[in-house]
């Protein structure tokens, strides 16, 4: 019987079949994670679902975000929200 190793992202228990990919996805919620906490802060009300849902869809497209703001706003246009593999960070925050 072979053996296969896995990955296990702590925060949701997403499994994955390489270290780097699970470790990608992690740092992904962890920056989610923060951009939920900043809109929670300065838009006290926010909804804090909605919150968390922007804070991961501005994570999963900081690449986009980044060229934006270096002056490719048109970048915007591309960033998808249809993404829904990502569990909801409440329960675990």
């Amino acid at each position: 019987m072979a053996v296969i190793a896995k990955w296990m992202c702590d925060r949701d228990n997403t499994m994955f079949d390489n270290k780097k990919d699970a470790d990608a996805y992690d740092k992904m919620l962890e920056l989610a994670e923060q951009l939920t906490e900043l809109l929670l802060h300065h838009v006290p009300s926010a909804d804090e679902k909605e919150a968390e849902e922007f804070g991961i869809l501005l994570a999963r497209n900081k690449e986009l975000l980044i060229q934006a703001s270096k002056g490719k706003i048109e970048v915007l246009a591309n960033i998808s929200g249809e993404d829904s593999n990502v569990t909801t960070l409440a329960a675990n925050g």
